[in-house]
């Protein structure tokens, strides 16, 4: 859409006419024309959707020109640019809007490989990551960059959320924060599970599980990736939000692989009622000897003794064992140590009640413990659990684990990118609210610099997101590994950067409690180890990037 087109029949005309100019108006060449009392002519362009003012031949100084009148028109530029900005924002888009759908743009949006334009010289980078994706993936829909892409339906579920959360969640935020620190800690908030039960009846729960996996949409709202990604970073807006949409982690990646892997009867005892947020579970994977973000490491064992699986190792980390309402521990360990590197390992589904389950202790991420789930460290002693409870079978841990954190992998950077847009919005309105040094923080360049960064950090990041999404709804969680990988290097310090901002603009306040800023802070931190440390994510890019031999390759010999 040009708006030059638009430009001269527009009310933009006459608001400049008789506004800026206060004089009669002459035309040459389709662009607009005046002259000041030298002689010299100007030329307004507005640029493609810009509203950029550019003088011709030279420029418009008050020391320069041959009259009083030179200031004033020395200011034409500047107040022509906030009208072509203001047309470009609301006519312009106004007209795009009622153009006929046949006119929209050929652009695809899709992400992912498809036949290679005749156009496009080999050696040239693309943006595309994995093979071509199939019909059938193909049929789910392309690349949805904001809300307002959304289904109806789906931009309904937005709305209502968003809602629910300034409502219903923002306002009582403080008083789940005096529970976290109360003696009563270890117990669920009453609060929290009165929310729970408003969610369910607007419809607002189980929003997380993706089309892919439940495609009849049994078991959740028959979501995509991308759908989900834009409600889920909403949620991450408050620390509280996704466990009253029954969307918080650890349960949904236990779910995920319950309805992935589990049998029939599995799923009758543990995702039934975890699906109706009766129960809570937890997953035990890192242990405190080994280097756990190599799982090969593992050394907790599940050997078969006399018709069942005799469970010993050393777990920290469990994220939510210690909530009253765990009722299910997914354990993994290694059923053959003697096996193939990656079919080792095995995952189980331990019954929380079995005997010899002891929690050690409560682990803190600086200072906070995360009640009432909080990530605990414990011990498995001799713990019998029945062969059926095997998942898939023996062997098959490793590829049940990639399964599992792929998704729970990009649910985090999606919940992060909801932590910077609050943490940059609590920025905006305390610089516009404080005076320091004469002037308010606003007015500081330093200020407006961390806005900025901020804003475009964000933005980088979501899109990144938003791709990888995309990428595991068109061609599947395998093929989207490296955007994954990307995408969980990318966002925890994307928001870390964020929120420091933010932390930094608030001053001391913003270490307090009074504010949510301190708590995102520890928790995009503690995200750079979860579900795999950054550098994990890095080295899987990086092999992965070298053995694409697709993208331009310079010679090694310098040139002469």
């Amino acid at each position: 859409m040009c708006v030059r087109r638009l430009f001269q029949p527009s009310s933009l005309y006459w608001a400049w006419r008789t506004t800026a100019l206060n004089r009669p108006l002459g035309r040459h060449q389709g662009v607009l024309r005046w002259t000041h009392s030298g002689g010299r002519s100007y030329r307004a362009v507005i640029f493609d959707m810009g509203g950029v003012l550019l003088p011709s031949p030279g420029t418009v100084a008050e020391g320069q020109a041959s009259s009083a009148t030179a200031q004033q028109s020395g200011e034409l530029p500047a107040a022509m640019a906030e009208l072509a900005w203001d047309f470009a924002t609301q006519e312009g888009f106004r007209v795009f809007k009622e153009m006929p759908a046949t006119k929209t743009p050929k652009r695809s949006y899709h992400a992912w490989a498809g036949p290679r334009s005749p156009r496009t010289p080999m050696g040239v980078r693309g943006h595309s990551t994995v093979a071509a994706a199939s019909p059938s993936r193909e049929a789910k829909g392309g690349l949805v960059i904001s809300p307002e892409g959304l289904s109806p339906q789906v931009r309904k579920l937005y709305e209502q959320l968003m809602q629910f959360i300034e409502q219903k969640v923002y306002p009582v935020e403080p008083e789940l924060q005096r529970h976290q620190a109360s003696a009563d800690r270890w117990s669920p908030s009453p609060l929290i599970e009165d929310l729970k039960e408003k969610a369910k009846a607007e419809g607002l729960w189980n929003l997380f599980l993706p089309l892919e996996t439940d495609p009849e949409k049994k078991y959740g709202a028959g979501l995509t990736n991308v759908e989900y990604a834009h409600l889920c970073e909403v949620m991450g807006m408050s620390l509280y939000a996704s466990e009253i949409f029954n969307c918080s982690a650890p349960d949904t990646g236990n779910m995920e692989i319950l309805v992935r892997y589990g049998t029939e009867e599995q799923k009758a005892r543990w995702l039934v009622p975890l699906l109706e947020g009766r129960i809570r579970s937890c997953f035990a994977m890192t242990e405190p000897q080994v280097a756990s973000s190599d799982a090969s490491n593992i050394e907790a064992s599940i050997k078969e003794e006399d018709g069942s699986y005799v469970l010993n190792g050393h777990k920290w980390w469990t994220s939510g064992i210690l909530d009253p309402r765990c009722k299910l521990c997914v354990f993994m360990g290694k059923t053959d140590p003697q096996a193939p590197r990656h079919q080792q390992q095995s995952m189980i589904l331990v019954p929380m009640d079995s005997p010899g389950i002891k929690v050690i202790r409560p682990l803190s991420v600086f200072g906070l413990e995360d009640p009432p789930g909080g990530h605990g460290e414990v011990r498995f002693k001799d713990v019998r659990v029945p062969k059926e409870n095997i998942l898939l079978g023996p062997g098959r841990g490793f590829e049940i684990a990639q399964g599992r954190l792929g998704p729970g992998r990009i649910h985090h950077c999606m919940r992060l990118i909801g932590y910077s847009e609050r943490a940059l919005a609590l920025m905006k309105t305390r610089v516009m609210s404080r005076t320091a040094f004469g002037k308010p923080l606003v007015e500081h360049g330093t200020i407006l610099a961390d806005i900025a960064r901020s804003r475009v950090d964000i933005e980088q990041a979501r899109l990144l997101v938003l791709k990888a999404a995309h990428l595991m709804d068109v061609a599947g969680n395998k093929a989207a590994a490296l955007d994954i990988a990307m995408i969980k290097m990318v966002a925890p310090s994307m928001a870390y950067q964020v929120i420091d901002r933010a932390i930094q603009a608030f001053g001391a306040a913003g270490l307090s409690s009074d504010y949510p800023l301190a708590q995102f802070f520890g928790w995009a931190r503690a995200l750079r180890f979860a579900d795999g440390p950054d550098e994990v994510h890095q080295l899987t890019v990086a092999k992965m990037e070298l053995k694409n031999q697709s993208r331009l390759q310079e010679p090694a010999a310098p040139r002469v």
